[in-house]
């Protein structure tokens, strides 16, 4: 295990920046959810910005994530990953697929996967990836669903076929229901940290219910 796999080993809190859906005062959010110490992961995602532009903002996120001892991820596009300084990519079905992101990363970067059902999540590791997002879990406005959310359903489903793999629920997930979905021990979140009224507390909290839930989650991730 390489020291990025490590360090994902102890995310929980994950969060998802999609600034074009945030409003204005997203980075300050995303700042204030990092000062936490608990916010172990970051991924952009921008799905219109020109390469130029979302570069320069990823390099943004890289510097803060640096300051604050977290991975940084880009969603969908690989040829950038290097550009940005990010850690690695998050690959969903209708962008380049899983296998060859791998293929042009390497072994050393992470590699994420969108997943919806428990044959995706069985499937994933052997495809290349490093870790799964799973979901819907609940109605979210930050993107367009395709599928009917499955909330904890979906999770409790999931995880016996994951294995070793790291499972972030993802899709609409908030402080105040996270404790649907704590047995993966991870979530991935976006408006629920970066359009919460306080979202170093929404990180607090979500933390602390993923590390009571005495599930198959992560190591406490460093400060």
């Amino acid at each position: 295990m390489n020291a990025r796999r490590e360090r994902l080993a102890a995310v929980r809190v994950y969060v998802v920046a999609t600034p074009a859906a945030h409003g204005a005062s997203w980075e300050a959010a995303l700042e204030a959810a990092l000062s936490t110490g608990l916010v172990g992961m970051v991924q952009l995602r921008e799905k219109t910005m020109d390469d130029a532009a979302y570069v320069e903002r990823a390099q943004t996120l890289r510097r803060l994530c640096d300051a604050h001892g977290a991975l940084f991820v880009v969603n969908d596009r690989v040829h950038l990953v290097e550009a940005a300084g990010a850690d690695g990519v998050h690959v969903g079905l209708d962008d380049l697929p899983v296998e060859e992101a791998r293929e042009r990363l390497g072994p050393d970067l992470l590699v994420g996967l969108s997943t919806h059902d428990e044959a995706e999540v069985a499937a994933a590791a052997g495809r290349g990836a490093d870790h799964v997002g799973l979901g819907p879990c609940f109605p979210t406005a930050t993107k367009r669903l395709d599928r009917v959310p499955g909330g904890g359903d979906l999770v409790a489903r999931c995880l016996p076929h994951a294995g070793d793999l790291p499972v972030f629920p993802i899709g609409g997930i908030t402080a105040d229901n996270v404790a649907a979905v704590a047995s993966a021990g991870r979530a991935a979140v976006g408006a629920g940290v970066l359009e919460a009224s306080d979202p170093a507390a929404s990180v607090r909290r979500l933390d602390s219910a993923l590390r009571g839930s005495g599930s198959r989650g992560a190591e406490t991730p460093r400060s």
